[in-house]
C-alpha cells in the first residue's frame, strides 16, 4: 500500500462534521468533550483533536474557556468555497496535462490509482476503509496539486481550505449508510482516473473540466447535503458567536 495511514480521531472528525451539517449538532450549540466522546465510543482526545481541526475549518469556534461551539453555515458557502478549490485545482490538473507529467509524479499518482481500486475491488465498504479512502483521497489530490509547481496556487487553496467543507480532506460521511457511500465514493475516484487519463494524454481542457465537475460533486452526491439541497435546509445561515 502507498497510501499513508490517516491521524488518530479521522472517524471521529468525519462524524462530527455529518452532525454539523446535518443540524444533528445545530448551530450556537456547545459541543461538551466528555458526552461526545461518550457518544462516539472513544476518548477525549480525539474529541479534543477533532474540535481543533474543525475551528480551523470554520465549522465550530471556541467559547474562551467553555470548549466550542457549532457554527451553521449555508449550503450557497459551502459552495462557493467547493467551486473555488475546482477552479484551483482545474488550473492545477491543465499545468499539468500542458506541460507533461513527471515520471515521478505520473507513478505516485499511478500507485495511488491502484489503491483505491483494491480499495473498491470487494465492492462494499466497511467502517475501516473509510480512514484508507480518506488517505488516498487526500494524497491524490496533494500530490496533483504539489506537482504543478505553483506556489501562488498552494497558498490559495491552503487559504480555500479554511471555508467549511472546501479542502480535499474535509470528507463528510454518513457512517451509519455505507452502501450510499460506497456509491459516493466510488464516483469520485472513477473521477480521479479520469483526470489521470486526461492529464496523461495531455488535455488540458478535458483535465481542467473533470476536476471542476469532481469538486462540485463533493456537493451533490454528499448523502448529508441531501435536504440542503432540495430546500429543506439542515444547515443553518452563518451566523457569528462570540466568545466569552
Amino acid at each position: 500500500m502507498d497510501t499513508p495511514r490517516m491521524k488518530p480521531g479521522q472517524r471521529v472528525l468525519m462524524a462530527l462534521r455529518k452532525m454539523i451539517a446535518s443540524s444533528e449538532i445545530k448551530s450556537g450549540e456547545r459541543i461538551a468533550e466528555i458526552p461526545t466522546a461518550a457518544a462516539l465510543g472513544v476518548s477525549r482526545m480525539p474529541v479534543r483533536t477533532a474540535l481543533r481541526s474543525l475551528e480551523q475549518e470554520g465549522l465550530v469556534v471556541r467559547l474562551g474557556a467553555r470548549g466550542y461551539a457549532a457554527r451553521g453555515v449555508s449550503i450557497g458557502h459551502i459552495h462557493d468555497a467547493i467551486e473555488v478549490r475546482g477552479v484551483l485545482e482545474g488550473f492545477a490538473a491543465r499545468r499539468l496535462a500542458e506541460r507533461g507529467l513527471p515520471p515521478e509524479t505520473r507513478e505516485r499518482l499511478a500507485r495511488l490509482i491502484q489503491d483505491g481500486d483494491e480499495l473498491f475491488a470487494k465492492k462494499r465498504l466497511e467502517a475501516e476503509d473509510l480512514d484508507r479512502y480518506a488517505a488516498y483521497n487526500l494524497a491524490f489530490h496533494d500530490t496533483l496539486v504539489g506537482a504543478a509547481g505553483n506556489g501562488a496556487l498552494e497558498t490559495a487553496l491552503a487559504r480555500n481550505n479554511f471555508e467549511p467543507f472546501a479542502g480535499a480532506g474535509a470528507l463528510a460521511l454518513d457512517l451509519t449508510d455505507l452502501v450510499a457511500e460506497y456509491e459516493h465514493l466510488l464516483a469520485a475516484h472513477r473521477q480521479h482516473k479520469a483526470v489521470l487519463d486526461s492529464i496523461v494524454r495531455g488535455d488540458g481542457v478535458g483535465a481542467e473540466k473533470i476536476m471542476r465537475d469532481h469538486a462540485l460533486a463533493a456537493v451533490r452526491n454528499a448523502k448529508v447535503f441531501e435536504a440542503a439541497m432540495g430546500g429543506g435546509s439542515p444547515l443553518e445561515a452563518a451566523r457569528t458567536i462570540r466568545a466569552d
